[in-house]
Parts: structure tokens; C-alpha cells; sequence
């Protein structure tokens, strides 16, 4: 990708392992990173500082949200010291837009930070108020749409968010980057929306988002191999 041209940077499900960040070769150079939850492995604000710290030691500009193996203090440190991006939305360069949603849909689990499919809706439509006048917009899911290779969890079984797939065929963000579903790594459209799931840090999986002035891109790379996936 051109040096002129602005990246970003976006995973997920990183649950305390940090050692995979120094393989991603573009990481320093990014304009921003994006973390789209699980920071942590049932861990609280403590343990989240240790990998925000981790990334900013990299690249300063961290923006993330919780998701459902976090606890909730942790989203209010996030947003306390101006990394927050649940229920925000940013703006990531003149016209584009981020918005997000962590936590997750009921699991079978008990994790820390879940929510009913309602409450999701409602988070994304609260959200997009926020986030309407960006002419290009980058959904951040923590938990994936519904129906989708990234809610996947074996064949014909799916665990992902009707509430985040009706809003993406309502809306149409450009991009969805989303996590949760770490077998369920891969790439996937709604309609034109192209949704990315890395997969869990650990694996080397992670999101290179670019930004023209025009067109918002999303390749799905693994740290390290140069593979990619995307458009």
C-alpha cells in the first residue's frame, strides 16, 4: 500500500497474548488501531491496561471496545481515557467514519459482557445517530452478523447477531470488522458490505483497512505470511 495513503490497523480476541503484535510488519506505520474487544480472558482493567499499553508501545493511536470476555469497568477506562469506541462513533479521516459495538450476543458461557440481541439493536441504531453524516462508514462488531462464514461455528451452525446483519442491510456500512468466532475467521459480503473476521490474535490474524479519499478497502492478512484475503 502507498505510504501516502492512510491504514489502519484492526483485531481482535487477543485475551491477554500480546506476542503476535510485533509480527505485524505494518502496525507502526498505521494511522490508528483498532481493537474490537476481548481483550482480556474474563479480565478486568488491570489486565486490559497491559495490552492497551502493549499496542501503544507500537503505535500510540489505540481505539477498542469490550467484548463479552471483558468486564464492563473496562469500557469505562477505555472511554475515560479517550480510546473508548463502543456506542461511539470517530472519525478516522475527512469523511470516514467508525462506529462501535462491542460486547456479544447471550452465549452459552456466562462471559462477562453479554447482551440480549435487543440491546444490540439498540446500541447500533443509538450509534448511527452519531455516525449518519460520515459518507463512509466502518461498522465495529464484536459479534459477527448472523449467517455469515464469520459466525460460524461448524457446518450449517451459525451463533452470530441477526440484530447486527438487519442493521447492515438497513445502513450498508462499507466495511464490518467484527471477531468473536475465532474458528469463523474469514471473509464474507452482505449485499456490498464486506465483512471481516481476523480471527484471535494469537493465530496472526488481523485487518489492513485502507482509505483512498473514495472507496474504503479491507484485506485480511495473518502476521508475518503476507497472506490476504479482501477486497
Amino acid at each position: 500500500m502507498p505510504t501516502q495513503t492512510p491504514y489502519w490497523i484492526a483485531f481482535g480476541d487477543i485475551h491477554g497474548h500480546v506476542k503476535r503484535l510485533a509480527d505485524i510488519q505494518e502496525l507502526p506505520g498505521a494511522a490508528g488501531v483498532i481493537i474490537t474487544g476481548d481483550l482480556t480472558n474474563r479480565g478486568g482493567v488491570t489486565e486490559a491496561a497491559r495490552v492497551v499499553e502493549a499496542v501503544a508501545a507500537i503505535n500510540p493511536r489505540v481505539m477498542a471496545q469490550i467484548g463479552n470476555m471483558d468486564y464492563e469497568p473496562v469500557q469505562v477506562w477505555l472511554d475515560e481515557s479517550g480510546r473508548g469506541i463502543h456506542a461511539q462513533a470517530v472519525e478516522l479521516a475527512p469523511g470516514l467514519g467508525l462506529m462501535g459495538v462491542g460486547w456479544s450476543s447471550p452465549t452459552p458461557f456466562g462471559t462477562p459482557s453479554e447482551a440480549p440481541d435487543g440491546q444490540l439493536a439498540e446500541w447500533l441504531d443509538e450509534t448511527y445517530e452519531k455516525a449518519r453524516e460520515f459518507k463512509h462508514l466502518i461498522l465495529v462488531s464484536h459479534t459477527p452478523p448472523l449467517n455469515t462464514t464469520t459466525d460460524a461455528i461448524g457446518p450449517g451452525t451459525h451463533v452470530g447477531s441477526q440484530a447486527v446483519r438487519a442493521f447492515i442491510e438497513r445502513v450498508k456500512p462499507e466495511l464490518c470488522i467484527t471477531g468473536h468466532i475465532h474458528e469463523a475467521r474469514g471473509t464474507d459480503l452482505i449485499g456490498e458490505t464486506l465483512v471481516i473476521n481476523p480471527g484471535d490474535l494469537a493465530s496472526g490474524g488481523y485487518v489492513l483497512i485502507g482509505f483512498d479519499g473514495g472507496k474504503v478497502t479491507g484485506e485480511l492478512r495473518t502476521a508475518n505470511t503476507g497472506e490476504r484475503r479482501g477486497k
